[in-house]
């Protein structure tokens, strides 16, 4: 993960440039995650059905992308949400959806839990999806705080997902290998990047050794993927956030590994944003080669984009570019028929079932005692507090890029004097539109001047700048945002108590396209006392659109 450690690096990523790497082709037969792949090349559009990038158009970023069989998964961060680690599925590496989160709860300390402590920009960072085939058993490993690392593990994506273990070394921006002799490596680090062994069963460490420091003219490089090739090890690492390199070692795990770069400044699909960097490769059925990064997008947060890749014939790989860049469209992998049609990441939820969809998070651990599903969601105050940003059991959605609606039916029958609930548009900037109830009068608001310092502490809890009675019990609100990177961007707030018409309220609200805090903005549900716990709200349908 493009850290805070590194601001000039990470400031330099958000300019997209023109410098490249070119290489010639060679197709390479039969390899898989125990595999991996270097510089640029020009590619030839055929006369073929095409993709167009950024894939997907939600904020998934430091992206670990594997094939099982005849289906892709990818794994990306989460950081204060959860659960976290969502396991995203494909059968055409173009066409997603969630399938379900490695990780159940952040279970690694109060902060988590918004329990005396906050882990706004903490939690899930970089980490590593991969599938044993000996035992048929997916692994995601990760290190949290700079702490240690955890591993976690299930037969099927969708969970349940259990803790295999805790290693006392932490693996910053790990890649998990599992070698054709069934071994685990992990490769990591940040500039000095290292290789780890694990034993047979995953459960610890039986050695770490260096392997590469990285030259002062290249400078941070982090985000590791590890991966075996036709008998090469291959550890694939970004610059934050403008550039891609690649280590090769003929003699094994443990180096030596020698250095090229595979992208430096390349200009990226998506007008306004960042240089596509910090993903993974996968190899096709039929043996071609993808890479599958992401784009600094702000305010909408980090995209997934798709090129595919050829080889050199002495073993590095080349992302194919068009007109001196990543394409904005290629013909699309070659790939079987998809046994059935994803889920789409956008659509109407009306909370039926027992569960929450996997496109759901919450910030932070929820009070599971709080809420619950069927027939609508219902969230009851879990927290007595003036400031969004400490309330519990807020529940947040991506926002589909490049610009999407969210509209909720909300039934505030039940809340109490000091109650607050609504939709807002959360960031480390945030703002809102809901219903304030106070003594005994209930009004429909917006607010804004939600806001957070650098090191995600608050510094206003927001200003009421906008407000209308409202009778009865039932109210829909709605928020639209624009997410085209390359500036602020407006965000738009809006009711309806009855019918179809909507009733604009307050002014247009300027979503901040900076980096720092990582996650992109996100729609989100809440519901919050500043007296007393008792009250509730029922969302009876969400909704997130496109124009």
């Amino acid at each position: 993960m493009s850290c805070s450690r590194q601001p000039v690096g990470r400031r330099r990523a958000l300019a997209a440039g023109t410098g490249l790497v070119t290489g010639a082709f060679l197709p390479l037969a039969g390899a898989s995650r125990t595999a991996a792949a270097a510089p640029a090349r020009e590619s030839p559009l055929a006369a073929a059905p095409a993709y167009t990038n950024p894939v997907i158009w939600q904020d998934f970023a430091d992206i670990d992308v594997i094939r099982v069989g005849a289906t892709y998964y990818a794994s990306a961060s989460t950081m204060h949400y959860s659960p976290g680690a969502p396991v995203l599925r494909s059968y055409d590496l173009v066409n997603w959806e969630i399938a379900g989160h490695s990780v159940p709860t952040l279970d690694f300390g109060a902060k988590y839990d918004l329990n005396g402590g906050r882990g706004y920009v903490r939690g899930i960072w970089a980490s590593s999806l991969a599938y044993r085939p000996s035992n048929r058993t997916f692994y995601w490993l990760g290190q949290i705080d700079f702490a240690r690392t955890y591993v976690y593990t299930a037969t099927a994506v969708e969970g349940p997902w259990s803790r295999l273990t805790t290693i006392s070394t932490p693996y910053y921006d790990a890649g998990l290998l599992v070698d054709s002799d069934d071994t685990l490596y992990v490769a990591y680090g940040n500039t000095t990047i290292s290789v780890a062994q694990l034993s047979r069963d995953g459960r610890s460490q039986v050695r770490t050794q260096q392997v590469f420091t990285t030259p002062s003219s290249v400078g941070t490089l982090e985000g590791a993927r590890f991966y075996k090739i036709n008998g090469q090890y291959y550890i694939f690492l970004t610059r934050p956030a403008n550039g891609q390199y690649i280590l090769k070692s003929s003699s094994g795990p443990f180096g030596p590994y020698t250095m090229r770069q595979v992208l430096l400044d390349l200009r990226g699909p998506i007008p306004g944003g960042g240089v596509p960097h910090q993903g993974g490769l996968v190899q096709t059925q039929s043996g071609a080669w993808y890479y599958l990064a992401f784009v600094d997008a702000y305010p909408g947060g980090r995209m997934p984009a798709l090129a595919p890749v050829t080889w050199t014939p002495d073993g590095w790989p080349v992302v194919q570019l068009v007109n001196g860049a990543w394409g904005t469209s290629y013909p699309s992998p070659a790939v079987p028929t998809p046994p059935r049609q994803v889920t789409p990441m956008i659509g109407v939820d009306t909370f039926d079932g027992t569960t929450l969809k996997p496109r759901w998070e919450w910030n932070h651990n929820p009070d599971n005692t709080k809420w619950s599903v069927g027939n609508g969601l219902t969230l009851r105050t879990a927290t007595v507090t003036n400031d969004l940003y400490w309330a519990r059991n807020t529940l947040t959605h991506r926002i589909q890029g490049p610009a999407s609606t969210a509209t909720v039916e909300l039934d505030f029958s039940a809340m109490r004097d000091g109650d607050r609930a609504g939709l807002a548009l959360l960031r480390d900037s945030s703002a809102w539109i809901g219903v304030k109830r106070d003594g005994g009068a209930t009004r429909v608001v917006m607010v804004n001047g939600l806001t957070m310092d650098s090191n995600w502490n608050t510094t206003g809890a927001g200003t009421e700048v906008a407000s209308a009675p409202v009778s009865g019990g039932r109210i829909r609100l709605r928020a639209s945002a624009d997410i085209r990177p390359g500036a602020p961007r407006p965000g738009t707030f809006s009711y309806s108590t009855g019918g179809t018409a909507f009733t604009r309220l307050g002014p247009a609200f300027s979503m901040g396209n900076d980096w720092r805090f990582f996650m992109g903005y996100r729609f989100a549900l809440f519901n919050h006392a500043t007296q007393a716990l008792g009250g509730a709200v029922r969302i009876t349908r969400f909704e997130l659109s496109t124009p």
